[in-house]
């Protein structure tokens, strides 16, 4: 069965090969000028003037029959084709029964065949190609009245019977007339065949047009048709055409140098009509489908194709052909102008594959330089890739600024190369500083920043080359020639490369400038808090040498949790927002005053201090127990946490008031709230610092 579905699916795009030959043969015959041509070259009585019109109506028929034939389906296509075939034999029929005619007229011998060698020859030689070609003629039409195609062995049975030569004319003659009737009769049998399967598709598109939609329709015919592959199929039918008519008509093989040169010419002279022009794009599309199937098993193997992503991503390459050759007007340039035209897109096409393949290189060799993966094969796949895309586009761009003169659109088209050229020094010299960190078998420290600012570096020449074609551009607007075309294209680089790409670089660095300053502004655990905090860090799962303490006392790395801060505002266990917590701790009456306030847990205050506070006013504490507790969102609730072990308290419950001038057995107070018994000593509270966060 996947045998068959194959044969069927090529079939389906080879038998339609032909109809979009005859369009491009159509499109390129101009009818007006091949009459006159031969009106300047002849009289004015020439008989063919007489049938200039009808030849106008055979050109428009052609193109309806071509179109018929684009999209018949393929059971009656493949029957289509049979007639066609049969039609073929009996003509070959008809012309080997005319030469045997021929040879006997010449040889002028009318006796027995038995009795001379070369007439049993040749009676032998087209006594088989007869019967070779009614069975043929009868396997095809899946018949067995073999009689129907065998007309043309009438000439022959004449002459075993020793008929005279000039009889034998005339029946050759009517056995030509009498399979051409039988051709007349098939057709005028199914002559409404195609005005019934016409009428048929007609009610089929309009039912499916009133269910599913015009859109639907349009994808049902991309689909079955397989336009993609057969215009690509037919685009290099006709390169291959090409090539072969130029090497025929040429006695010695063209130089190197020539070679680049003939390959743009047959590629401009494939691309002079609509049709061939799409079957470029497709074949374009195709062959950077292939190139980047290639990079992804070159880099991955196998598992390049587990999982795959069926988006074609080669789509993109053919349509930017397809756009620059429309606003160019390549068609319907000379074949020389076509070619040097068609060299700067392809250069364009070939520097989106190259970016292509960067972007499916990029994360492969960075985590395969995280990954500490000691296979030597791999790193040299990845490695050399990288190296071949960091010299072939410098080396592009090279070679196309020696043969065109430097001008704005030029500059756009090298700019594009040299971007892809710096974006893969930069992910080769990350892979280098994570290779570095592998070889000295510890972690490197600051190495965010030392990334950060590789990146950076890059950046900002991708940066200074998106100005100088801007300023390039401006200036050559100013002294030089100004057209709409080449103020719009500065305006949208401008935007895009330049004014987007600077906004997004401040907004990175100002998220990393105040990252940092939310670090800064974080209390450093002391080695007492560590040893008794005894957990990994809860971003990278390590141990913990140093650490930050957050408003909600949980401990992390300052370089995690400056990566974390990059993204949200919020800690990594609890989600509590960070940003009004650190206003509140880095106000100045909350560092200027000695005793928490009553809105703040008093071990947010401990480890803000790092130690815990005993020594407390009387006054101030009198004055707070009187005063209600206030609520705010910053307070934290009751609960121990799993991976810091610190204690929080539930606002709903329980309010902390002032730990001075309360009831020494910890009795509740008027209002209903809980107070906290009187600490007596420091060693206490040192000992347990929880007991001052305990209701």
């Amino acid at each position: 069965m996947a045998m068959k579905a194959r044969v069927e699916a090529v079939l389906n795009v080879g038998l339609r090969i032909p109809s979009i030959m005859l369009l491009e043969v159509l499109y390129r015959w101009d009818v007006s000028s091949f009459f006159q041509k031969i009106q300047r070259s002849s009289l004015n009585n020439n008989p063919l003037f007489q049938y200039k019109y009808i030849a106008l109506y055979l050109h428009y028929v052609g193109y309806i029959l071509s179109l018929v034939l684009l999209t018949l389906p393929r059971q009656h296509l493949v029957q289509l084709y049979l007639y066609v075939l049969t039609a073929l034999l009996l003509f070959a029929g008809h012309q080997l029964s005319r030469d045997y005619v021929r040879g006997e007229l010449d040889s002028g011998y009318e006796g027995p065949l038995y009795l001379e060698p070369l007439s049993m020859n040749r009676f032998t030689t087209a006594l088989i190609g007869q019967v070779v070609v009614c069975t043929l003629c009868s396997c095809v039409m899946q018949t067995k009245q073999i009689w129907l195609f065998s007309a043309h062995l009438l000439p022959l049975v004449a002459r075993l019977c020793l008929v005279p030569l000039e009889t034998i004319v005339f029946i050759n003659r009517f056995a030509m007339i009498f399979t051409g009737l039988e051709v007349l009769y098939f057709i005028a049998s199914n002559l409404l065949v195609p005005y019934n399967l016409a009428k048929t598709a007609y009610r089929e598109l309009v039912q499916v047009v009133e269910v599913y939609g015009l859109l639907a329709l349009g994808m049902s015919l991309w689909n079955q048709l397989v336009l993609p592959v057969l215009f690509m199929c037919f685009w290099l039918v006709l390169f291959a055409l090409q090539i072969y008519t130029y090497f025929s008509t040429r006695d010695q093989p063209p130089s190197r140098e020539r070679l680049l040169f003939l390959f743009l010419t047959s590629i401009a002279e494939c691309c002079s009509t609509p049709y061939s022009l799409l079957g470029l794009v497709f074949t374009v599309s195709f062959v950077a489908l292939g190139v980047l199937t290639l990079c992804k098993f070159y880099l991955q193997g196998y598992r390049a194709f587990m999982n795959d992503n069926a988006v074609h991503r080669g789509m993109t390459e053919g349509i930017t052909l397809l756009i620059l050759a429309v606003q160019t007007g390549l068609i319907e340039l000379q074949v020389i102008h076509r070619a040097f035209l068609l060299s700067i897109i392809l250069f364009v096409v070939v520097a989106s594959i190259l970016q292509s393949m960067l972007e499916i290189a990029d994360p492969i060799v960075l985590a395969l330089g995280a990954s500490r993966d000691k296979s030597l094969w791999k790193h040299f796949r990845a490695v050399s890739l990288c190296l071949f895309l960091l010299v072939f586009p410098a080396y592009m761009a090279y070679m196309i600024c020696q043969f065109f003169r430097m001008d704005f659109w030029l500059l756009i088209i090298i700019s594009s190369s040299i971007l892809t050229s710096l974006q893969v020094l930069g992910t080769l010299l990350i892979y280098i500083l994570f290779m570095v960190e592998e070889f000295r078998k510890a972690p490197v420290e600051n190495m965010d920043e030392v990334i950060y600012c590789v990146n950076g570096t890059y950046r900002l020449l991708e940066f200074l080359v998106a100005v100088c074609v801007v300023a390039y551009g401006v200036s050559e607007t100013l002294f030089g020639e100004w057209t709409v075309m080449g103020s719009t294209i500065i305006l949208v680089h401008s935007y895009y490369n330049v004014w987007l790409r600077a906004q997004l670089g401040w907004q990175s660095f100002l998220l990393r400038r105040d990252a940092v300053h939310k670090i800064h502004s974080m209390p450093t655990a002391s080695a007492l808090q560590l040893q008794q905090h005894n957990d990994i860090c809860s971003i990278c799962f390590q141990d913990m040498k140093s650490a930050v303490i957050t408003p909600c006392s949980h401990f992390f790395h300052a370089a995690c949790l400056k990566k974390w801060l990059y993204v949200q505002e919020t800690c990594p266990l609890c989600h509590g927002q960070l940003k009004s917590q650190l206003q509140l701790t880095s106000s100045p009456g909350a560092a200027n005053q000695g005793t928490p306030p009553a809105n703040q847990n008093p071990a947010e205050v401990e480890q803000e201090q790092g130690e815990p506070q005993v020594e407390l006013d009387t006054e101030e504490g009198t004055q707070a127990k009187n005063t209600p507790p206030m609520k705010t969102s910053a307070e934290p609730e009751l609960g121990t946490d799993l991976l810091s072990g610190s204690s929080k308290i539930q606002p709903k419950e329980c309010d902390i008031a002032a730990e001075s001038s309360t009831s020494p057995d910890g009795d509740l107070n008027d209002d209903g709230s809980c107070s906290t018994s009187d600490v007596h000593s420091s060693s206490l509270a040192n000992d347990n610092p929880q007991l001052l966060s305990a209701c």
